[in-house]
């Protein structure tokens, strides 16, 4: 298509994907109550209570909640107008060769989310709160305190999830390879380390609890990597055969 096709289809995508996020965030709002009772479960069940310090202070934790959960829930919807987009400029190997990553992309997040409430938040609330208060003070949570340090949990986790998507697509179309993610493991290590530091909330806990799903996830990709290059060194190889039969 010329330039101008071009800029009005991407114009249509980005409509869209503005009406899905304003759809998914009208209907996260009108539920954000029992989502928010959903997700100060984990505080709740030890004994904590949360409360509210400001009159708009819950109307703002549900505007920041909404919109976070539209772009979570949302994204699928989203990724698709972006696919719609890139598709046709595709042949149908890579199409293939994308498409699967794609899909992954929004499971392992929503992967990521799950180990996070259901493992790694109860864990974190219980030991910061018994370990480092003492007991006889009474432990409330400020419910917007409570609802960012979840919402950081949350991405933190769910970026976690998403290294061994984007990094054997990287080996996929061949800007990586498997033994250059060998080759440089010690470095890594510390890298996820730092990432780990910069994403999870100030405290060890957090930290260790996400530095460990990334060291195993990069070591995952380099199995998965590994698998990819044999395969595509076979259809090298048969290709190369087909060639010397038909010369």
């Amino acid at each position: 298509m010329p330039l101008l096709d071009h800029l009005i289809e991407l114009r249509t995508r980005l409509i869209y994907a503005l009406i899905s996020f304003i759809g998914v965030f009208l209907i996260t709002f009108y539920f954000a109550k029992p989502i928010f009772s959903f997700l100060i479960q984990p505080a709740l069940r030890d004994g904590y209570r949360l409360q509210v310090l400001d009159i708009f202070e819950f109307f703002f934790v549900t505007v920041k909640l909404s919109a976070f959960l539209s772009l979570i829930v949302g994204f699928p919807l989203i990724a698709t107008q972006i696919w719609l987009f890139v598709a046709p400029g595709l042949y149908r190997r890579e199409k293939r060769a994308f498409l699967p990553f794609l899909i992954a992309t929004p499971f392992m997040f929503y992967a990521g989310c799950v180990v996070m409430y259901y493992v790694v938040m109860p864990y974190v609330i219980n030991f910061m709160l018994t370990q480092y208060a003492p007991p006889d003070i009474e432990k409330n949570l400020r419910a917007s305190d409570y609802l960012e340090r979840v919402l950081q949990l949350v991405f933190a986790f769910g970026f976690a999830f998403e290294m061994p998507v984007l990094l054997t697509l990287m080996i996929r179309v061949g800007i990586l390879s498997t033994a250059a993610l060998k080759s440089k493991r010690r470095y890594a290590i510390v890298i996820c380390f730092v990432v780990a530091a910069v994403l999870a909330p100030p405290d060890v806990i957090s930290q260790i609890a996400l530095a460990v799903p990334l060291l195993a996830f990069y070591e995952l990709s380099i199995l998965i990597g590994g698998r990819i290059e044999r395969k595509r060194a076979d259809e090298e190889r048969q290709a190369e055969a087909e060639e010397a039969t038909d010369a």
